[in-house]
């Protein structure tokens, strides 16, 4: 992991991240709906609906300083890259997790990402992260529900790791959307962050 400590002192946000440290439930979960349209085109090109997802999140994280922000402690740190962690469904009717970094180039980040998730669902990476890692985002799809809102199980309000859920891909007048969510600690992130994760996943979604 590469990181950096950011300094309290000259940080501008500082005084919000006291704040919010001190509150027994910190985060917030925004529910949007982004446009697949342009993605959904791709499918007959042989591009993967779910990894194109996959890396439309990871640019949108990494378009946003803030949800690169981790905490430990009252010390609070910048990684240069995160790796995206999803939950994989097994071969056994379980499931395990992937780790992908994320690469800007879509076709390596594809080919990357496929390998990586055949890895955990035929077995072969079954572990949650222990806390050991905080270079991490969360993502977790839920194809069979057009859901309005969602929020996750946390183990309490120390935890800082971004979440990103998306659901069921529907038509709608002659286009293709789908609803996410992301679900942050308000200590490290506001609204406008989100707002800015969800237009640069946007973009991303429709470069691909």
């Amino acid at each position: 992991m590469t990181h950096r400590v950011i300094d309290l002192e000259t940080w501008p946000r500082a005084a919000q991240f006291h704040l919010f440290r001190s509150y027994r439930q910190p985060h917030y979960a925004t529910t949007t709906r982004l446009d697949v349209t342009h993605l959904m085109g791709r499918k007959a090109a042989g591009v993967s609906i779910y990894r194109g997802c996959l890396y439309a999140i990871g640019a949108g994280i990494h378009a946003v300083p803030e949800l690169c922000l981790r905490f430990r402690g009252d010390t609070v740190v910048t990684h240069d890259a995160i790796t995206l962690s999803m939950t994989v469904p097994t071969d056994v009717g379980s499931f395990g997790y992937a780790y992908v970094p994320f690469q800007a180039d879509f076709a390596e980040f594809d080919r990357q990402a496929r390998a990586l998730i055949g890895k955990a669902a035929s077995g072969g990476v079954l572990d949650a992260n222990s806390g050991a890692r905080d270079d991490l985002a969360y993502l977790s799809c839920m194809p069979w529900l057009d859901y309005t809102s969602i929020n996750n199980a946390l183990p309490g309000p120390d935890d800082c790791i971004p979440r990103v859920t998306w659901g069921k891909i529907v038509a709608r007048d002659g286009r293709w959307d789908m609803a996410m969510t992301l679900e942050v600690h308000h200590a490290l992130v506001d609204g406008a962050q989100v707002g800015a994760y969800f237009a640069a996943t946007q973009v991303a979604l429709n470069a691909i």
